[in-house]
């Protein structure tokens, strides 16, 4: 009963397991053991497993592994199709007093922002395996991609802005209020004269 429980988990994820999920379908961690012996699952990262026939979605996995992160920066910027570039390394935000060592230490490019700015602007979006993950929405990702300008790829931010414009479901005062909150609305204005 609970290992049929486990195969139907496996196949309504999409191949992708949290132990939370396997926690609340009520089935005990020795079938979960049992899988991993007989490869039936593989264990990815802490809490997060796959089918052998799965390839490994990273975004996914490392958000599901720690749900406090959003995708952010070039990153948000790639996911919101702002920019071409492929993130070499991924850029998420953390709310201020998170220990981030552990992500600096996978290679991540980490942000940390006040508590109460953290929030803001949060969407769903899509990962490249198709799968629902946490970044910030456009217009947040423009107004950091501007507040840490002297971090970024200098280009980046012009040609994400020139993008954003010309898109119909542009929304320019969300925009200006996101950049009121983070204090750049006089240097985005100055962009925005230039881009529209």
């Amino acid at each position: 009963m609970h290992a049929e429980t486990l195969q139907s988990l496996c196949e309504r994820s999409g191949g992708i397991l949290l132990t939370k999920d396997i926690v609340s379908a009520g089935v005990p961690s020795s079938y979960l053991t049992a899988f991993l012996r007989d490869g039936k699952l593989e264990r990815v990262g802490h809490g997060v497993y796959i089918t052998p026939d799965v390839l490994e979605d990273k975004m996914f996995t490392l958000q599901a592994r720690k749900n406090r992160l959003i995708y952010s920066h070039d990153t948000a910027l790639f996911l919101h199709d702002l920019t071409d570039r492929d993130p070499l390394t991924y850029s998420v935000t953390v709310p201020t007093g998170y220990n981030t060592k552990r992500l600096t230490e996978e290679g991540l490019s980490v942000f940390s922002i006040k508590p109460d700015l953290y929030g803001m602007g949060i969407t769903t979006a899509q990962s490249p395996f198709g799968r629902p993950i946490r970044a910030y929405d456009a217009e947040r990702t423009l107004c950091d991609m501007l507040r840490s300008r002297h971090q970024m790829d200098g280009a980046l931010f012009p040609e994400a802005l020139k993008r954003y414009v010309r898109r119909k479901n542009k929304n320019i005062p969300l925009l200006m209020r996101y950049a009121e909150s983070l204090r750049i609305d006089k240097l985005l204005r100055q962009y925005l004269e230039v881009s529209l």
